[in-house]
């Protein structure tokens, strides 16, 4: 079975107590994870280093960067290299999240660049892809999210693609007070896979995690990820109530 991922994302929330607070409840529950589960915590850059000493003992948790720039090193004031990340123990990051895409003007060229150095550093990456709701309105998602994964996933080798996480995020579906349906999940997961098919093959198909994004609650957690092509969720809000986060991670397929 492909690995199933629990991927919190906390984005620009929390203060240094309140991070650490959450952390110590969710790691004090009990999970008995399987070899093919996963949860990532993807921390404010602040606190990437105590995020990581926290989880240290935890086998099956890893911690993630929400972004990390697509140079080592160099004169890029504000900026986080992979570097950095590896040094201090991070082998995850989010790329091309949506608020990145819309907020900060990233492009499919320079989240490639982003994907590129990942995979040069041993670093999995986390690549965003999604629409928003005027594309979905013309039923246009496919050939959009196509295009995304052809300007920056599609043009590196087999035996690269199979080391990159793919996030679904339905942009139109987050804080719009629209949801998508169980059934939309699933057809688009679906239309995901079968393009990585079409490309490399059913074997690298069938081996990637696939996952989904968009307001993921404890409510619709067990029902999203009971689809076959849904391979767990990257949270937004959820991921910050200790209670909702842990009956994510419970809904994961075992």
């Amino acid at each position: 079975m492909r690995v199933q991922i629990a991927a919190a994302n906390w984005k620009m929330n929390l203060t240094v107590r309140e991070a650490e607070k959450l952390l110590e409840v969710l790691l004090g529950e009990s999970y008995e994870l399987t070899e093919n589960q996963k949860v990532v915590f993807a921390v404010p850059a602040p606190y990437l280093t105590i995020a990581e000493e926290k989880i240290a003992k935890h086998s099956q948790m890893f911690i993630a960067a929400q972004n990390v720039y697509s140079k080592k090193s160099g004169a890029y004031t504000g900026e986080v290299s992979v570097t950095m990340l590896q040094s201090i123990g991070v082998d995850h990051v989010i790329i091309g999240h949506s608020e990145r895409r819309e907020y900060f003007g990233e492009t499919d060229e320079l989240i490639a660049g982003k994907v590129n150095i990942c995979l040069e550093t041993n670093i999995t990456s986390i690549f965003c892809c999604g629409e928003a709701l005027p594309v979905r309105e013309v039923n246009q998602q496919n050939s959009y999210v196509s295009h995304q994964l052809e300007e920056s996933l599609f043009y590196l080798p087999a035996e690269q693609i199979v080391k990159v996480v793919i996030a679904y995020e339905p942009i139109w579906a987050i804080g719009t007070g629209k949801t998508a349906s169980s059934e939309q999940v699933q057809e688009m997961h679906a239309f995901i896979r079968s393009q990585i098919e079409k490309r490399y093959g059913i074997e690298e198909a069938q081996s990637i995690s696939i996952l989904y994004g968009g307001s993921v609650k404890a409510a619709n957690a067990k029902e999203i990820f009971s689809q076959p092509d849904v391979d767990g969720g990257l949270v937004g809000g959820a991921s910050l109530i200790a209670e909702e986060f842990i009956a994510i991670i419970k809904a994961l397929k075992v």
